[in-house]
């Protein structure tokens, strides 16, 4: 039953100093300390749940991301979150469209991934007081349609609390800027042919899960014998898809990629052993092409952000020289919004569609990249790692898997084995899968020592850290 007035939003600047370890660390971001704006959304109910939601940070800059948020805050309190649900479309565009704040984005930059933060802890808190994980949430609410002839402009409370229709699913989304691609009608037909075999993929994720590859091993800041060393223990561990960062240095990389070429067995199908590489916006559009035609004796999957994320022709010129290669382009985790994703869908631009749970609109904007993407049947491998990102991500994919694309073919999710120990509910990973969640909310909702302890810059690790950086 979803209940109570939003009674308080606050926001911490969380700060992690992976860049000590070289964790992350790849051809354009060299010392990512990874972080968070961390929201808490509280209401007056009786119940005290809390609603948290994150959004994805490198350390320096996460102090904007928090002024933005403190910015997008009135449009959020003393809002009754069952108003907020009911016309979920209408709040998100109220976040998305403020006539001052929009001028700093619109919908791209600071202010989006602020809103993104605010929405996750808006999502957390409602799939909390349905006592359902989002994942969970999602899936239900995309069921069988009512004998409603017409949705209400706002869905009442009882049935938004047990009444399964694809169009309350639909009335989360902001169609706005992609009617050319997708309708609310053809987001509708969509959900309606996923019901064909929906539970039987429900009951195999929760025996299965969803199958992931790992980037833990080959971060550009790992010498060649830590690479070596994680790549074993990943093996053991029965990893079968690993990434490497490229695009520093061209004999570095063929230095690399042979070792894990070598480590996970040259005579290996690629339908068993998969290898991808991930540039990180390094290069322009003809050396990318070059780049690659070098690294494409490694037989990589895709290339992950070759170029520049606002250039879609550019994606579209290197995918298409890459074809006869037999290596795709994967690209997503640092696209502004739901416009882009339509263009480079529209470009033929990409082969892998890459979605963010924090660089997006949450999972409003999410949804309908997913379901853009099913209609030009393009794979949906999503961006996971930092901060809260695997936690986050997993509800989407999972979701999608179940009502949306109802395929696994050439589909995989990232996972970085990093930090999530300080999550309450951190991803649970097994056989190089991740199981669903079982839990209430999205998963983002993290240890309150853990905050304290890493809150920058009065936290007590950067109260060690800071005097040392200085001298």
């Amino acid at each position: 039953m979803v209940r109570g007035r939003i009674s308080r939003l606050s926001v911490r600047d969380v700060r992690f100093p992976t860049s000590l370890g070289g964790h992350g660390a790849d051809a354009m971001h060299t010392d990512p300390d990874y972080s968070a704006a961390y929201v808490v959304i509280e209401t007056d109910a009786e119940d005290g749940i809390k609603g948290c939601g994150i959004t994805f940070t490198l350390g320096k800059g996460t102090e904007v991301v928090v002024c933005a948020v403190n910015a997008l805050a009135h449009h959020v309190l003393n809002k009754d979150l069952k108003d907020i649900v009911g016309d979920f479309r209408g709040f998100y565009r109220q976040l998305t469209s403020d006539g001052q704040l929009r001028w700093i984005g619109p919908e791209k930059g600071v202010v989006h991934l602020a809103t993104a933060a605010v929405l996750n802890a808006v999502w957390d808190l409602w799939a909390k007081q349905e006592g359902k994980p989002v994942w969970k949430l999602l899936v239900d609410m995309g069921g069988e349609r009512s004998q409603h002839e017409a949705p209400p402009k706002c869905w009442p409370l009882p049935l938004l609390s047990r009444c399964q229709d694809p169009r309350m699913l639909v009335s989360c989304i902001d169609f706005r800027y992609i009617t050319d691609v997708l309708t609310e009608e053809d987001a509708l037909e969509i959900l309606q042919k996923g019901q064909i075999g929906k539970k039987e993929r429900e009951k195999q994720m929760l025996a299965q899960g969803y199958p992931a590859y790992t980037t833990s091993c080959a971060w550009l800041g790992y010498s060649d014998d830590t690479l070596k060393q994680l790549c074993a223990q990943a093996l053991k561990d029965g990893w079968t898809r690993f990434k490497v960062k490229v695009g520093a240095d061209l004999q570095d990389d063929m230095r690399r990629c042979q070792i894990i070429r070598d480590m996970i067995g040259p005579e290996k199908t690629l339908s068993l052993f998969l290898q991808m590489m991930d540039a990180n916006q390094r290069w322009d559009v003809p050396e990318a092409v070059e780049w690659m035609s070098k690294l494409a004796k490694f037989k990589p999957l895709w290339i992950e952000e070759p170029t520049s994320p606002d250039d879609i022709l550019g994606h579209a010129t290197i995918s298409k020289a890459l074809v006869p290669l037999g290596i795709g382009i994967a690209t997503g985790e640092q696209c502004h919004n739901r416009v882009i994703f339509k263009q480079l869908l529209q470009a033929k631009a990409l082969q892998f569609l890459q979605i963010d749970s924090c660089r997006l609109g949450s999972v409003n904007e999410n949804l309908s990249v997913l379901l853009m993407a099913k209609k030009f049947e393009i794979p949906v491998c999503p961006h996971a790692g930092g901060v809260g990102l695997c936690e986050l991500v997993q509800h989407l994919i999972i979701f999608d898997y179940i009502s949306v694309s109802a395929s696994l073919e050439n589909r995989v999710c990232e996972y970085v084995d990093h930090l999530h120990e300080h999550f309450k509910y951190p991803v649970m990973i097994q056989r190089a899968s991740y199981m669903p969640p079982k839990d209430p909310g999205y998963s983002t909702e993290m240890k309150e020592e853990s905050v304290k302890k890493h809150q920058y810059p009065d936290g007590e690790v950067w109260k060690k850290l800071l005097p040392a950086q200085e001298n």
